[in-house]
C-alpha cells in the first residue's frame, strides 16, 4: 500500500509539471516525503462524527497583562468552551504584516506576541487544532521576498513578473484591487508582480518546482506541529496560466491532489479542507472523486441563504438548495459548515441560487441595518458586492429590535447550522455574542475588522458571568445547544438527510442515523406562531427535555426551534 502511495505521489508531480522533472528533483520530493514519517507517531482520529464541533479563533483573541496570547487562549478554551468544541481552528499565528495574520512572514515560525511553538504542543493537550496553510501568496516582508527583490538567484522564479500590457481581461478577480503591483528591484528595474489579494500579498508560482518543495516542507512541518485539520486558504487560486480565469484550473486540482496524497502518506486521518468562497458547483469539485482531493468543502451557501430566510421568513430557496446536497454514507467526505468567520458573509456563492435583484436587496437591507460591504470589478467593468461585513448577531437582527428578539433568531439560525449534515464550526464572536465593532473598523481602517474584535480577558469572562446579559445568554443557550447535537448519533456527518418546507415559513429537516436514531428538527422562521401537525409518534424534544404526543397540532412560537428525538 506505501509503494502505491508514493507511486501516486509521483505520479501526480509529473503530471504536474508535464514530463519535465528530472529525476533528482523528484527523488528529492520523495525524501522530503519519507523523512515526515515520523509524523505518524501522533494517532489521529480517523473519519468524523457527531461530537465533532470546531471553534474558529486567533490566537491573540485574548489578552491580560504581557502574557503570551496561545497561554491565554488555552486557560479560557480549558474553562468556557472543552465542553463544547472538539477542535480549535486557529487562524493564522505566524508573524505577519497585514489582513490580520494572512500576509505570513515566516510560514515557519510563531508570532512571539502569541508564544512559541512549545505553546502550539500545551494547547494541542487540550484539543484537536485545525492550521491554515496560506499556500496561495506570501507577505511582501516575507524574507522570500525580499530576496528576490534584492536578485538572490535562489528566488528569481519564487513569483509571478509580467509585463502589464499582457491581456489579462479573463482572470477572475476577487477584489476590486490591482491584479499586478509595481515594485523596484535592488538593480533599479521595475517588475510587476502578481498580486491576486493585495501589494503585500505576493502570489507563489508554483510553476516553479522548488516553489512546491518549499510548501511542501511547510505543510510537513505543520503535520509535525500537530494539527489534524489543515485548511487549504485561497487555494483555487495557486496555479496561474495567463489567457484564463487563473481559478479552479486543472494544475490546481492536482495541487490539492497532491497535498492530500502527502498527509495520507505521511499522517493518515488528517482532514484536508479547502476554502473557495465561489459558486457551489466550482466548490464542491474540490472533493474529487471521494478519496482522491480535499476531504471537506467550506459550505459558503449556508450563512447567506440561512441568512435570507431568517431575514425574508421564508425557508423555500434554503430547503430547495439543501434538497441538492448529498451525504457521504461512506464517512469518505463531508461538508464544513458555518455561519461566520473571521471574513464577512460572501455573496458569490449565492450566484445560481438566488436572483441577482434579491442578492442586492438583502445587502441593501443589511447596510441600512449598519453592515459594512465589500465589491469587486467584474470584466465587464461593472461592480457587484461580494461580501457583507457585520457580526452575524447584527446581520440577522435590525438596530431596533429587542435582546429577546436577538438572542431568538441568533440561537434559530445556529440550531439551522448544528442540524445540517457535515462538520459544524462556531466562530468565536458567536459564541461570545459580539455585536458590531465600529471602532475597530475606525481604528483599523478596513471593513472585516466590524467582526474582529480582541477582548481583554477579565472584561470578557465579567460580560460572560453576567455583566452583559445578551452575552451570557448567548454562551449559555448555544453551549447547550450544541453539547445536545454532540450526544446524538442522528447529527453525524454522514447520517440521512431531508428537508422540506411545510410552508414558507416553517422548515422542516429530517436527521436519521444508521444506528437507528431520529430527529425531526422543526425551525419557525418567522415573527408570528405557526401550527404544525405532528406524525403519530411520541417525540422527545432534546432542547428542552419536552415530551409531545404526536398525531396533533404543535404551535410553534416565533422563532421557535423543536429537535424531537423518536
Amino acid at each position: 500500500m506505501r509503494k502505491l502511495k508514493m507511486q501516486k505521489i509521483k505520479e501526480l508531480l509529473s503530471s504536474i509539471y508535464d514530463n519535465t522533472l528530472n529525476k533528482s528533483v523528484t527523488d528529492t520530493f520523495i525524501s522530503r516525503v519519507e523523512q515526515g514519517k515520523h509524523v505518524r507517531m501522533k494517532i489521529r482520529k480517523q473519519g468524523w462524527d457527531e461530537s465533532d464541533v470546531v471553534l474558529i479563533t486567533y490566537a491573540d483573541q485574548f489578552h491580560h497583562l504581557n502574557d503570551e496570547t496561545l497561554k491565554i487562549l488555552g486557560d479560557f478554551y480549558n474553562q468556557w468552551l472543552s465542553k463544547s468544541f472538539s477542535h480549535i481552528h486557529l487562524l493564522p499565528f505566524y508573524p505577519w504584516s497585514s489582513d490580520d495574520g494572512f500576509s505570513v512572514i515566516d510560514y515557519h515560525q510563531v508570532d512571539p506576541v502569541c508564544g512559541d511553538w512549545d505553546d502550539i504542543a500545551k494547547l494541542n493537550k487540550s484539543t484537536r487544532l485545525m492550521f491554515d496553510f496560506v499556500c496561495n501568496h506570501i507577505s511582501a516582508k516575507s524574507s522570500w521576498f525580499q530576496q528576490y527583490l534584492e536578485g538572490n538567484p535562489e528566488f528569481k522564479n519564487f513569483f509571478i513578473s509580467i509585463d502589464p500590457e499582457s491581456d489579462l481581461s479573463a482572470v477572475t478577480r476577487p477584489r476590486a484591487l490591482p491584479l499586478l503591483s509595481p515594485f523596484i528591484l535592488a538593480d533599479g528595474t521595475k517588475q510587476h508582480i502578481w498580486t491576486t489579494f493585495s501589494d503585500d500579498q505576493i502570489d507563489l508560482n508554483f510553476a516553479n518546482p522548488q516553489v512546491l518543495l518549499a510548501m511542501v516542507d511547510v505543510l510537513l512541518h505543520y503535520l509535525d506541529a500537530g494539527a489534524d485539520y489543515i485548511r487549504l486558504d485561497a487555494v483555487g487560486y495557486m496555479w496561474k496560466t495567463p489567457g484564463t480565469c487563473c481559478i479552479h484550473l486543472e494544475k490546481t486540482h492536482q495541487l490539492v491532489k497532491l497535498f492530500r496524497a502527502i498527509v495520507d502518506e505521511v499522517a493518515p486521518g488528517t482532514v484536508l479542507i479547502t476554502e473557495t468562497n465561489v459558486p457551489h458547483k466550482d466548490n464542491i469539485s474540490y472533493l474529487g472523486n471521494g478519496h482522491d482531493e480535499a476531504h471537506m468543502v467550506y459550505q459558503f451557501p449556508l450563512p447567506p441563504l440561512v441568512l435570507h430566510a431568517i431575514h425574508s421568513g421564508s425557508a423555500r430557496v434554503l430547503s430547495q438548495w439543501a434538497a441538492s446536497l448529498e451525504t457521504a454514507e461512506n464517512n469518505n467526505t463531508t461538508w464544513f459548515n458555518f455561519l461566520a468567520s473571521h471574513d464577512g458573509i460572501g455573496l458569490n456563492p449565492l450566484r445560481g441560487i438566488l436572483p441577482e435583484e434579491d442578492i442586492l436587496h438583502l445587502v441593501n437591507e443589511l447596510q441600512e441595518q449598519g453592515a459594512l460591504v465589500n465589491w469587486k470589478n467584474n470584466p465587464d467593468g461593472t461592480r457587484s458586492p461580494y461580501e457583507v461585513n457585520v457580526t452575524y448577531m447584527d446581520a440577522l437582527n435590525r438596530r431596533d429590535s429587542s435582546d429577546e428578539e436577538r438572542l431568538a433568531r441568533f440561537i434559530l439560525a445556529h440550531a439551522i447550522l448544528l442540524a445540517f449534515p457535515g462538520v459544524p464550526a462556531i466562530y468565536i464572536q458567536s459564541i461570545l455574542g459580539s455585536r458590531n465593532d465600529y471602532a475597530g473598523v475606525e481604528r483599523l481602517g478596513y471593513n472585516r475588522a466590524i467582526n474582529r474584535q480582541k477582548y481583554d480577558l477579565h472584561e470578557i469572562e465579567n460580560q460572560l458571568s453576567g455583566e452583559n446579559e445578551l452575552r451570557e445568554q448567548v454562551y449559555k443557550k448555544l453551549s447547550h445547544l450544541i453539547n445536545v447535537r454532540k450526544k446524538q448519533a442522528a447529527f453525524h456527518p454522514g447520517s440521512s438527510f431531508n428537508t422540506q418546507c411545510i410552508n414558507d415559513n416553517l422548515l422542516v429537516i429530517k436527521r436519521h442515523s444508521n444506528k437507528g436514531d431520529n430527529v425531526l428538527a422543526l425551525f419557525n422562521l418567522s415573527h408570528v406562531s405557526q401550527p404544525f401537525m405532528l406524525p403519530d409518534n411520541n417525540f422527545e424534544d432534546l432542547i428542552t427535555g419536552l415530551k409531545i404526543n404526536g398525531k396533533q397540532s404543535y404551535n410553534m412560537q416565533p422563532y421557535q426551534v423543536l429537535w424531537l428525538s423518536y
